[in-house]
């Protein structure tokens, strides 16, 4: 069953804001700045607000949390915000958290030049083919302007496929990729499966917050015989096209 957590309730609110609170702390205790993208800060403070709501700590929303029970999410490798892989390995090195919320200032003023040279090839990539979209759907990583040109052409009646958001209901109601076909979240991940399980011959692409989570859904949804499933690069976080708010 999808867990819906009311993002407008007054007590999502106040975890909220002590979420807030919490990811300033890390910022000035570890000297980095936030993303120059509030989307992404917005939505890594709010999974983190729903990972404490749901499961009581704050686990990083990029990924899947495993284990049933308390003690089961205790003995994985579940990662705990600012986690150990960030701090030591991924901002040192990489100059941001994998989820992207904390970066160093080089890596900030990256991202900013990034994203703006993103939108610019956009506007200039669109229109591909049958043959060329048939063939990204085959591939395992696709990225945002792929994607684009996917949502066109199936539009147009060219291709079909099906498009999943991988994240939690809260997400999925704030903001979604347009076109989104199924919710099928990570908290609830095989009952909610049994939705497309009848699918599996249709092409998949699949995406979360930062890819990581539907990295692991798509290893799983191949392993249970879906024929092609593509996952989307850095995901909606880096998705430049037309996005859709709202429950349906």
């Amino acid at each position: 069953m999808i867990r819906k957590i009311d993002t407008n309730s007054e007590e999502f609110l106040k975890e909220l804001e002590i979420t807030k609170k919490f990811t300033d702390d890390v910022i000035s205790n570890h000297n980095l700045v936030y993303n120059p993208d509030s989307e992404v800060n917005q939505s890594i403070q709010m999974g983190l607000t729903r990972n404490q709501m749901i499961y009581g700590k704050k686990f990083c929303p990029c990924f899947m949390v495993v284990g049933q029970t308390a003690q089961e999410q205790e003995s994985t490798e579940n990662r705990l915000c600012p986690c150990t892989p960030a701090l030591t390995n991924e901002i040192p090195t990489k100059g941001s958290c994998h989820c992207g919320i904390f970066c160093t200032n080089e890596k900030a003023l990256e991202f900013a030049k990034d994203n703006n040279l993103h939108d610019a090839i956009a506007t200039h990539s669109r229109g591909l083919s049958k043959e060329e979209c048939e063939k990204i759907l085959t591939k395992d990583e696709i990225n945002s302007i792929e994607l684009e040109s996917l949502l066109e052409a199936r539009e147009l009646g060219f291709i079909n496929f099906n498009l999943v958001d991988t994240r939690e209901w809260m997400e999925w109601v704030s903001n979604r990729i347009k076109g989104t076909d199924y919710l099928i979240p990570t908290t609830s991940f095989y009952d909610a499966l049994e939705r497309i399980m009848n699918q599996r011959k249709t092409p998949v692409v699949v995406y979360c917050l930062s890819g990581s989570r539907s990295a692991y859904c798509q290893r799983i949804m191949k392993d249970l015989g879906f024929k092609s499933v593509a996952n989307l690069d850095y995901g909606i976080s880096s998705y430049s096209g037309e996005k859709e708010r709202g429950d349906i």
